[in-house]
């Protein structure tokens, strides 16, 4: 494992730490849940291709959380019980929002713009 996938796996398990944190604590709100859940599955996804082009990944993690978003508006009683432990619960979730759609959206592209910042400030710093 190269030192970039570290960082990003170091990442991952961060969010994954703050996004279980917001679901315990009642004064965050909800969408910022789903909003980490969409970090994460950018910072997963880039474990998995760390050299690859970032709007790529971008696109790719966006497609993975509406993936599983509309997953949700299948009720088939096999899925419902999966959805009743607590990794189904808080990988495949409960029910189909449309906020969740766009908390996606904005943590997918948040992750992205903000590794595009870091990559350019470590960038200028080593020219």
């Amino acid at each position: 494992m190269n030192k970039t996938r570290i960082y990003y796996f170091a990442i991952f398990l961060s969010i994954i730490f703050f996004g279980i944190l917001s679901r315990k604590t009642s004064f965050i709100p909800l969408w910022i849940g789903d909003f980490l859940y969409a970090v994460m599955i950018y910072f997963l996804v880039r474990i998995f291709l760390p050299f690859k082009n970032a709007f790529g990944i971008a696109l790719l993690s966006l497609l993975i959380c509406y993936g599983i978003e509309f997953l949700q508006l299948y009720q088939g009683e096999w899925m419902i019980e999966i959805r009743k432990t607590l990794f189904g619960r808080y990988v495949l979730g409960q029910g189909f929002l449309w906020s969740d759609i766009l908390a996606y959206t904005f943590g997918t592209f948040s992750a992205f713009i903000l590794e595009q910042i870091v990559l350019n400030f470590f960038n200028r710093k080593s020219v």
